[in-house]
């Protein structure tokens, strides 16, 4: 496969669930990073082979890409060289979910399992002690009491 199939075939793959213009930057992005390698001295064909499949590239860029309030930035320097990019938002989609609030609902969960557990072992070491400390404890307020008494 040559650079222009694997580029293309990111492209199409990429199109299917994001925004032209991240589309756009991320092409962008793996087109300067293969062409510099290849100025480097590195082959088209070892260069594309040891980069793997576009498809499964897209398919990552796709699951760790975040809308425009969660950007996501990333850096490729090289020997003085230097290429920024933004992962643009999707079109349309602000709902909730789409802006990370499944982390903040992940989160809550796990909150709140921790503080049931929390409860449980409690409640457990205290159903352990009872049935001991209560009898003790009325053992000595009886002695108290006669103590008084006398």
């Amino acid at each position: 496969m040559t650079k222009r199939e694997f580029l293309d075939k990111m492209r199409e793959a990429l199109s299917n669930d994001l925004a032209e213009p991240a589309v756009r930057e991320n092409i962008e992005y793996y087109d300067v990073y293969m062409t510099d390698e290849i100025e480097r001295g590195r082959s088209e064909e070892e260069l594309v082979e040891e980069m793997g499949d576009p498809w499964m590239i897209a398919r990552t860029i796709i699951d760790i890409s975040e809308p425009e309030d969660m950007k996501l930035n990333y850096v490729y320097e090289e020997e003085g060289q230097s290429y920024n990019g933004r992962q643009d938002s999707y079109a349309g989609q602000t709902g909730f979910f789409v802006r990370g609030g499944w982390k903040l609902v992940v989160a809550l969960l796990g909150l709140i399992g921790v503080l049931l557990a929390l409860v449980a072992v409690v409640g457990g070491i205290i159903s352990l002690v009872a049935p001991i400390l209560v009898p003790v404890l009325i053992i000595m307020f009886v002695i108290r009491l006669l103590g008084r008494r006398k």
